[in-house]
C-alpha cells in the first residue's frame, strides 16, 4: 500500500513544476501535501493517480494496491445516485448477474446439479465478500457524508457540491489501499466533515490528501510534506506540529544565513585591508596581494546559505465607517419554507461588534437567514429588521460572476471610481503583479477570484461583514491574514462557516440550526457544540 513519486520532473510550458522531485508515502500513512496556490499539490495527485504523465522519474506502488482518487466528477447518465453508489462493488455485481443467469438457467435445464453445484460456489463468493450487506454499507457511508436523501435522484441532476459528495461516497465504498483526496471538505457540512475524519483515522491504508482545511489536517495526517519551489520538505505529525518545524527551521535557516554572512564580511574586510596594505607598503608588497587572492578564491568556492524567503501575504485592511445603531439586526419569530419547511420561529438579536456565526448542516437555511438581511429573500412569517446607520459588506458563497473575456483589472475598477495606476498599486496587495491584472476573467482560480472579490470590499464604507463561506476559496496564508483582519475589524460580523479553525478563532456567539430551530448559543465554537449536542440529546 506503500506510494513513492521517484526523481519526477514536471513542466508546464517550459515552467518547471518539478525538478527531481522525490516523495516517499509508506503503507498505512496519512500523509497532507501542503504549499502555495500553484505549487503543484494537485498535479502531484494525479501524477500519482497515473492521470498526469511525468517528463522524467516514475510513480512506484505496491504491487496489486487500489487507488480511489477524488479530483474530476465523472458523468453517470440515467443512473439514479444508489446506482453510482452500487458500481463501488465491481465484483460483487460481477457475482451476482452469472447467480441470477443460472437461476434461470436452473428454470429450464436438465443438468440441475451441476448448475447447483456453481451457484453454491458463486453463494459463498457473494457471502464471503460481504454481499448481504451491500445496502447497509451504502446506508452507513451515505449516512454519514448527508446523502441518503438523494439516493433515487438522478446523478447529472444534482449540483455540483452533490455530485463531489456521491462520488467521494462511492470511493469510500470501494474501501481502496490508497486514498488520494483532492479538498476533500469543500462541499461537506460540519457533521459531514467530522464524520470523515473519524472513518479516516480508522482506515487502515495510505491517504493523501490536499486540503485548507487545517483542523481536518490537525485530526487526520501524521505527516506532512511541503512542495516548495519544486522540492519537497517533510515533517512529521499534524499540521499544528508542521507550523512548529517550519517556524524552527525558518529560524535555523536564518541564523546559518546570519552567521554565514557575518564570516563572509569578515573575509571581505580582511581581503580589502591586505590590499590596502599592499599598495601602501613602500615597495607594494606582492606576498600581501597573494594572500588578498587565495582569500577571494577561497570565498568565490564557498557554498553559499541561501536567505529564507519570506512568503508574501495579501495585504488586506478591511475597516469600519462611522458606527451603526447598538441593534445591528434582529430576527423575531421567523419562518421560511420552500418545498419543505426550513426553519420557524427563529429568534435572535444582533448587537454593534457582535461576531456571530450560523451553523448548520447543509439545506438548513442558513444563507436563506443572511439573504433575509440582504432584502434577497422575505420570510414566511415574522419580522427581520435591520438597525439604523448600517452599511453591509457582503462576501457571498458564489463568487463573482463577469464577463468572461473581461480583464481582471476592468472587473475590479468596475464597482469602483478609479485609475488604471490605482487599480494596479490595490491589486498588487492582493497578490496580482505585472501581467497578472490583464489575465481574462474566465481564466481565473477560485481563489483568485475571492482575492479580487475581497479587494472591492477593502475599498467599500462597511459596519457591518456578512460573510458566506468566506474561506471556501482561499490557501491557508490568505485565510490567515483575512483571520487577522476580522479580528481587528471594529464593526459588526455575522457569517456562515464549516472551518472550525476559523470558526473557534473569531466567534463568540453562535446560532445553531437543527431540526427547524435556531438556538442561541452564548460562547464559542466549541462551547457551542458540547451545549448543542447536549440539548439534542435532551430532546430526543
Amino acid at each position: 500500500m506503500y506510494i513513492k513519486a521517484e526523481k519526477i520532473t514536471k513542466n508546464f510550458g517550459g515552467h518547471p513544476l518539478f525538478q527531481e522531485l522525490t516523495v516517499d508515502i509508506h503503507a498505512g500513512e496519512h500523509v497532507a501535501i501542503v504549499g502555495n496556490n500553484g505549487c503543484g499539490k494537485t498535479t502531484l495527485l494525479k501524477i500519482m493517480a497515473e492521470e498526469e504523465a511525468v517528463d522524467t522519474g516514475r510513480i512506484i506502488k505496491a504491487k496489486g494496491s487500489r487507488v480511489g482518487f477524488l479530483h474530476q466528477i465523472p458523468n453517470y447518465p440515467d443512473m439514479t445516485v444508489y446506482d453510482v453508489m452500487y458500481e463501488a462493488f465491481d465484483k460483487l455485481n460481477h457475482i451476482q448477474k452469472n447467480m441470477k443467469q443460472l437461476e434461470q438457467q436452473m428454470a429450464t435445464s436438465d443438468d440441475l446439479e451441476s448448475l447447483l453445484k456453481k451457484y453454491g460456489t458463486l453463494q459463498e463468493q457473494f457471502e464471503a465478500n460481504d454481499g448481504y450487506i451491500l445496502d447497509s454499507k451504502i446506508s452507513y457511508v451515505s449516512t454519514g457524508l448527508g446523502i441518503t436523501h438523494l439516493v433515487e435522484e438522478n446523478f447529472e441532476q444534482l449540483s455540483g457540491g452533490e455530485k463531489t459528495k456521491v462520488t467521494l461516497c462511492k470511493i469510500l465504498l470501494q474501501e481502496p489501499d490508497i486514498l488520494l483526496l483532492d479538498e476533500p471538505t469543500n462541499h461537506l457540512d460540519l457533521h459531514a466533515i467530522e464524520w470523515l475524519e473519524k472513518y479516516l483515522q480508522q482506515f487502515k491504508g495510505t491517504v493523501i490528501v490536499v486540503s485548507h482545511d487545517r483542523q481536518f489536517m490537525n485530526h487526520v495526517v501524521t505527516k506532512v510534506i511541503e512542495i516548495e519551489d519544486g522540492q519537497a520538505w517533510v515533517s512529521h505529525g499534524n499540521y499544528d506540529a508542521f507550523l512548529q518545524a517550519k517556524e524552527d527551521k525558518y529560524a535555523r535557516e536564518f541564523s546559518q544565513y546570519q552567521e554565514q554572512q557575518k564570516k563572509i564580511k569578515k573575509i571581505r574586510d580582511a581581503i580589502r585591508r591586505l590590499r590596502q596594505w599592499a599598495n601602501e607598503a613602500s615597495p607594494p608588497n606582492p606576498d600581501l596581494y597573494r594572500k588578498a587572492k587565495v582569500m577571494e578564491r577561497m570565498l568565490e568556492r564557498m557554498e553559499k546559505v541561501k536567505k529564507p524567503r519570506v512568503q508574501k501575504k495579501m495585504k488586506l485592511q478591511l475597516t469600519a465607517s462611522e458606527r451603526s445603531g447598538k441593534e445591528v439586526a434582529q430576527f423575531y419569530d421567523v419562518a421560511k419554507s420552500y418545498d419543505r419547511l426550513l426553519f420557524k420561529e427563529v429568534t435572535f438579536d444582533v448587537y454593534w461588534q457582535d461576531t456571530l456565526a450560523i451553523i448548520g448542516e447543509n439545506g438548513a437555511g442558513k444563507s436563506t437567514l443572511l439573504k433575509m438581511l440582504l432584502g434577497e429573500e422575505q420570510p414566511d412569517e415574522g419580522i427581520v429588521e435591520l438597525g439604523s446607520s448600517v452599511k453591509i459588506g457582503y462576501l457571498a458563497q458564489h463568487l463573482i460572476e463577469a464577463d468572461p473575456e473581461a480583464r481582471l483589472i476592468d472587473v475590479f475598477r468596475s464597482e469602483l471610481m478609479m485609475t488604471e495606476p490605482e487599480a494596479r498599486h490595490i491589486l498588487a496587495q492582493f497578490l496580482f503583479y505585472g501581467a497578472d491584472v490583464f489575465k481574462k476573467f474566465k481564466n481565473m482560480s477560485g481563489g483568485e477570484r475571492m482575492r479580487l472579490k475581497l479587494a472591492q470590499l477593502m475599498q467599500q464604507e462597511i459596519n457591518l461583514l456578512i460573510l458566506d463561506e468566506p474561506t471556501n476559496h482561499l490557501d491557508i496564508e490568505s485565510r490567515e491574514v483575512l483571520e487577522e483582519n476580522l479580528e481587528q475589524f471594529e464593526g459588526t460580523i455575522i457569517a456562515i462557516s464549516h472551518d472550525r479553525y476559523f470558526l473557534q478563532k473569531l466567534f463568540d456567539r453562535i446560532v445553531w440550526i437543527e431540526k427547524q430551530r435556531a438556538i442561541v448559543h452564548e460562547g464559542d465554537y466549541a462551547f457551542a457544540k458540547e451545549k448543542q449536542a447536549m440539548m439534542m440529546e435532551l430532546s430526543q
